[in-house]
Protein backbone atom coordinates (compact mmCIF):
# COMPACT_ATOMS: atom_id res chain seq x y z
CA UNK A 1 0.00 0.00 0.00
CA UNK A 2 2.79 2.51 0.65
CA UNK A 3 3.70 2.01 -2.91
CA UNK A 4 0.71 2.77 -4.36
CA UNK A 5 0.19 6.07 -2.50
CA UNK A 6 3.75 7.41 -3.10
CA UNK A 7 2.93 6.73 -6.46
CA UNK A 8 -0.32 8.21 -6.61
CA UNK A 9 1.15 11.44 -5.15
CA UNK A 10 3.64 11.85 -7.62
CA UNK A 11 1.12 11.40 -10.33
CA UNK A 12 -1.11 14.12 -8.46
CA UNK A 13 1.71 17.10 -8.26
CA UNK A 14 3.06 16.12 -12.05
CA UNK A 15 0.53 18.16 -13.67
CA UNK A 16 0.65 21.23 -10.69
CA UNK A 17 4.49 21.44 -12.25
CA UNK A 18 3.28 21.58 -16.30
CA UNK A 19 0.97 24.09 -15.13
CA UNK A 20 3.37 26.53 -13.59
CA UNK A 21 5.85 26.28 -16.35
CA UNK A 22 3.81 26.71 -19.17
CA UNK A 23 2.67 30.84 -18.17
CA UNK A 24 5.99 32.21 -18.62
CA UNK A 25 6.76 30.03 -22.09
CA UNK A 26 3.45 31.95 -23.63
CA UNK A 27 4.45 35.27 -22.22
CA UNK A 28 8.41 34.77 -23.65
CA UNK A 29 6.38 34.12 -27.28
CA UNK A 30 3.52 36.48 -26.68
CA UNK A 31 6.85 38.94 -26.21
CA UNK A 32 8.71 37.70 -29.11
CA UNK A 33 5.48 37.96 -31.53
CA UNK A 34 4.42 41.22 -30.42
CA UNK A 35 8.51 42.71 -31.62
CA UNK A 36 8.30 40.95 -34.80
CA UNK A 37 5.19 42.77 -35.94
CA UNK A 38 6.13 45.82 -34.87
CA UNK A 39 9.60 45.15 -37.25
CA UNK A 40 7.78 44.25 -39.95
CA UNK A 41 5.13 47.39 -39.58
CA UNK A 42 8.07 49.78 -39.60
CA UNK A 43 9.76 48.20 -42.47
CA UNK A 44 6.03 48.34 -44.17
CA UNK A 45 5.75 52.21 -43.19
CA UNK A 46 9.10 52.69 -44.58
CA UNK A 47 8.50 51.46 -47.91
CA UNK A 48 5.51 53.00 -48.15
CA UNK A 49 7.01 56.57 -48.10
CA UNK A 50 10.08 55.57 -50.12
CA UNK A 51 7.83 54.38 -52.53
CA UNK A 52 6.05 57.75 -52.35
CA UNK A 53 8.74 60.14 -52.49
CA UNK A 54 9.84 58.15 -55.35
CA UNK A 55 6.58 58.51 -57.66
CA UNK A 56 6.83 62.33 -58.38
CA UNK A 57 10.33 61.60 -60.33
CA UNK A 58 8.87 59.09 -61.97
CA UNK A 59 6.18 60.71 -63.71
CA UNK A 60 8.09 63.27 -64.56
CA UNK A 61 10.85 61.47 -66.26
CA UNK A 62 7.79 59.63 -68.33
CA UNK A 63 5.84 63.04 -69.18
CA UNK A 64 9.08 64.33 -70.79
CA UNK A 65 9.62 60.93 -72.47
CA UNK A 66 5.86 61.38 -73.73
CA UNK A 67 6.99 64.74 -75.01
CA UNK A 68 10.06 63.94 -76.75
CA UNK A 69 8.18 61.06 -78.38
CA UNK A 70 5.43 63.03 -79.36
CA UNK A 71 6.42 66.71 -80.48
CA UNK A 72 4.06 69.03 -81.64
CA UNK A 73 4.53 70.87 -84.77
CA UNK A 74 2.78 74.39 -85.33
CA UNK A 75 0.99 73.95 -88.50
CA UNK A 76 2.08 77.99 -90.06
CA UNK A 77 1.20 79.26 -93.18
CA UNK A 78 4.59 81.15 -94.58
CA UNK A 79 4.45 84.19 -96.40
CA UNK A 80 6.44 85.96 -98.68
CA UNK A 81 7.59 89.95 -96.81
CA UNK A 82 8.53 92.56 -98.85
CA UNK A 83 10.52 95.15 -96.76
CA UNK A 84 9.45 98.88 -98.14
CA UNK A 85 12.38 101.13 -99.27
CA UNK A 86 11.74 103.89 -97.32
CA UNK A 87 13.46 106.90 -98.69
CA UNK A 88 16.55 108.60 -96.96
CA UNK A 89 15.81 112.32 -97.83
CA UNK A 90 19.53 112.89 -97.26
CA UNK A 91 20.22 114.64 -100.17
CA UNK A 92 18.43 118.23 -101.14
CA UNK A 93 18.57 120.90 -104.62
CA UNK A 94 17.27 123.97 -104.81
CA UNK A 95 16.97 128.03 -106.07
CA UNK A 96 17.84 130.78 -103.90
CA UNK A 97 17.27 134.56 -104.43
CA UNK A 98 17.75 137.49 -102.20
CA UNK A 99 20.36 140.83 -102.35
CA UNK A 100 24.07 140.78 -102.22
CA UNK A 101 25.24 144.09 -100.51
CA UNK A 102 28.82 144.78 -101.39
CA UNK A 103 30.98 146.66 -99.02
CA UNK A 104 32.22 149.57 -102.22
CA UNK A 105 29.80 148.61 -104.81
CA UNK A 106 26.35 149.20 -103.20
CA UNK A 107 23.25 146.42 -103.15
CA UNK A 108 21.35 144.43 -105.91
CA UNK A 109 19.92 141.11 -106.34
CA UNK A 110 21.45 137.80 -106.38
CA UNK A 111 20.27 134.56 -107.39
CA UNK A 112 21.61 131.11 -107.30
CA UNK A 113 22.04 127.08 -106.76
CA UNK A 114 22.05 125.38 -103.74
CA UNK A 115 22.94 121.29 -102.88
CA UNK A 116 22.94 119.88 -99.48
CA UNK A 117 23.97 116.39 -98.07
CA UNK A 118 22.85 115.86 -94.88
CA UNK A 119 25.38 113.90 -93.01
CA UNK A 120 23.10 113.19 -89.92
CA UNK A 121 20.11 114.88 -87.96
CA UNK A 122 22.66 117.47 -86.59
CA UNK A 123 25.62 118.07 -89.50
CA UNK A 124 25.14 118.51 -93.26
CA UNK A 125 27.39 119.90 -96.08
CA UNK A 126 25.90 122.57 -98.87
CA UNK A 127 27.40 124.01 -101.61
CA UNK A 128 26.15 127.05 -102.93
CA UNK A 129 26.73 128.80 -106.72
CA UNK A 130 25.02 132.61 -107.39
CA UNK A 131 25.67 135.66 -109.48
CA UNK A 132 24.95 139.07 -109.35
CA UNK A 133 25.92 142.80 -110.57
CA UNK A 134 28.02 145.22 -108.69
CA UNK A 135 28.21 148.85 -109.88
CA UNK A 136 31.07 151.48 -109.83
CA UNK A 137 28.40 154.91 -110.07
CA UNK A 138 29.80 155.97 -106.43
CA UNK A 139 33.51 156.15 -107.98
CA UNK A 140 32.46 157.17 -110.91
CA UNK A 141 31.55 160.46 -109.26
CA UNK A 142 34.76 160.88 -108.06
CA UNK A 143 37.05 159.33 -110.70
CA UNK A 144 36.57 159.97 -114.39
CA UNK A 145 35.98 156.26 -116.10
CA UNK A 146 35.12 154.87 -112.77
CA UNK A 147 37.11 151.91 -111.20
CA UNK A 148 35.90 149.74 -113.89
CA UNK A 149 36.31 149.16 -117.50
CA UNK A 150 32.38 149.27 -117.67
CA UNK A 151 30.03 150.79 -115.12
CA UNK A 152 28.40 147.16 -114.37
CA UNK A 153 30.36 143.79 -113.23
CA UNK A 154 29.32 140.58 -113.22
CA UNK A 155 30.44 139.25 -109.41
CA UNK A 156 30.15 135.45 -109.18
CA UNK A 157 30.94 133.22 -106.34
CA UNK A 158 30.82 129.85 -105.06
CA UNK A 159 31.58 128.09 -101.61
CA UNK A 160 30.75 124.60 -99.89
CA UNK A 161 30.59 124.57 -96.05
CA UNK A 162 29.36 122.98 -93.55
CA UNK A 163 26.44 123.41 -91.34
CA UNK A 164 25.43 122.55 -87.83
CA UNK A 165 21.47 122.43 -87.09
CA UNK A 166 22.15 124.36 -83.70
CA UNK A 167 17.96 124.47 -82.79
CA UNK A 168 15.95 121.41 -84.10
CA UNK A 169 12.15 121.59 -83.56
CA UNK A 170 8.93 122.59 -84.74
CA UNK A 171 7.20 125.51 -86.04
CA UNK A 172 3.55 125.36 -85.25
CA UNK A 173 -0.02 126.94 -87.13
CA UNK A 174 -2.70 127.08 -85.48
CA UNK A 175 -3.16 124.78 -82.62
CA UNK A 176 -3.55 121.62 -84.61
CA UNK A 177 -0.41 121.91 -87.12
CA UNK A 178 3.45 121.86 -86.84
CA UNK A 179 5.98 121.80 -89.68
CA UNK A 180 9.58 120.34 -88.42
CA UNK A 181 12.08 123.18 -88.49
CA UNK A 182 15.53 124.13 -87.46
CA UNK A 183 18.27 127.11 -86.95
CA UNK A 184 21.42 126.35 -88.05
CA UNK A 185 25.00 127.69 -87.85
CA UNK A 186 26.64 127.88 -90.94
CA UNK A 187 30.89 128.43 -92.63
CA UNK A 188 33.45 127.36 -94.74
CA UNK A 189 35.62 128.31 -97.62
CA UNK A 190 34.75 129.29 -101.65
CA UNK A 191 35.54 131.52 -104.24
CA UNK A 192 34.85 135.00 -105.47
CA UNK A 193 35.33 136.58 -108.97
CA UNK A 194 35.09 140.18 -110.23
CA UNK A 195 36.64 142.21 -112.62
CA UNK A 196 38.85 139.05 -113.45
CA UNK A 197 40.01 139.11 -110.09
CA UNK A 198 39.25 135.28 -107.99
CA UNK A 199 39.80 136.08 -104.74
CA UNK A 200 39.52 133.12 -101.77
CA UNK A 201 36.37 133.71 -99.83
CA UNK A 202 35.29 132.80 -96.11
CA UNK A 203 31.83 132.77 -95.59
CA UNK A 204 29.90 132.33 -92.49
CA UNK A 205 26.27 133.11 -91.53
CA UNK A 206 23.03 131.67 -89.66
CA UNK A 207 19.73 130.70 -91.14
CA UNK A 208 16.39 128.57 -90.79
CA UNK A 209 14.59 125.91 -92.47
CA UNK A 210 11.33 125.11 -92.63
CA UNK A 211 10.02 121.90 -94.21
CA UNK A 212 7.18 122.25 -95.69
CA UNK A 213 6.24 118.38 -96.32
CA UNK A 214 8.83 115.11 -96.57
CA UNK A 215 10.39 116.61 -100.09
CA UNK A 216 9.84 120.19 -99.97
CA UNK A 217 11.48 122.70 -97.54
CA UNK A 218 11.60 126.57 -97.51
CA UNK A 219 15.32 127.77 -96.39
CA UNK A 220 16.27 131.60 -95.47
CA UNK A 221 19.78 132.13 -94.97
CA UNK A 222 21.93 135.11 -94.00
CA UNK A 223 25.87 135.24 -94.58
CA UNK A 224 28.73 137.19 -94.76
CA UNK A 225 31.62 136.96 -97.74
CA UNK A 226 34.98 138.08 -96.91
CA UNK A 227 37.71 138.46 -99.51
CA UNK A 228 40.32 141.10 -100.63
CA UNK A 229 39.92 143.25 -103.48
CA UNK A 230 42.76 145.13 -105.32
CA UNK A 231 40.79 148.88 -106.29
CA UNK A 232 42.97 151.67 -107.32
CA UNK A 233 46.07 149.55 -106.48
CA UNK A 234 45.60 149.05 -103.01
CA UNK A 235 44.28 145.63 -101.98
CA UNK A 236 41.79 145.89 -99.37
CA UNK A 237 39.90 143.11 -97.36
CA UNK A 238 36.05 143.81 -97.84
CA UNK A 239 32.43 142.04 -96.18
CA UNK A 240 29.98 141.64 -98.16
CA UNK A 241 26.41 140.43 -96.84
CA UNK A 242 23.66 138.42 -98.83
CA UNK A 243 20.45 137.54 -97.53
CA UNK A 244 18.73 135.04 -99.62
CA UNK A 245 15.80 132.54 -99.55
CA UNK A 246 14.84 129.53 -101.35
CA UNK A 247 12.99 126.50 -101.86
CA UNK A 248 14.88 123.31 -101.34
CA UNK A 249 13.53 119.73 -102.89
CA UNK A 250 14.83 116.32 -100.63
CA UNK A 251 15.53 113.19 -102.04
Amino acid sequence: MPSIAASSVSETHAPSTAAAVAPDTVGRLARRAGAALAAAACLAAGAAQAQTQAAPAGDGTRAAEGRREQPVEPEVARRDVRVPKIPSNDFSIGLLAGTYASENFGSNGVVGLRVGYHITEDFFVEGVYGQTKVSDEAFRQVLPGGVFSEQSQKLTYYNVSLGWNLLPGEFFVGRNRAFPASLYVIGGLGSTKLAEQSRQTISFGVGARLHLSRRWALQVDMRDHLFSLDLLGKRQSTQNLELTAGLGFFF
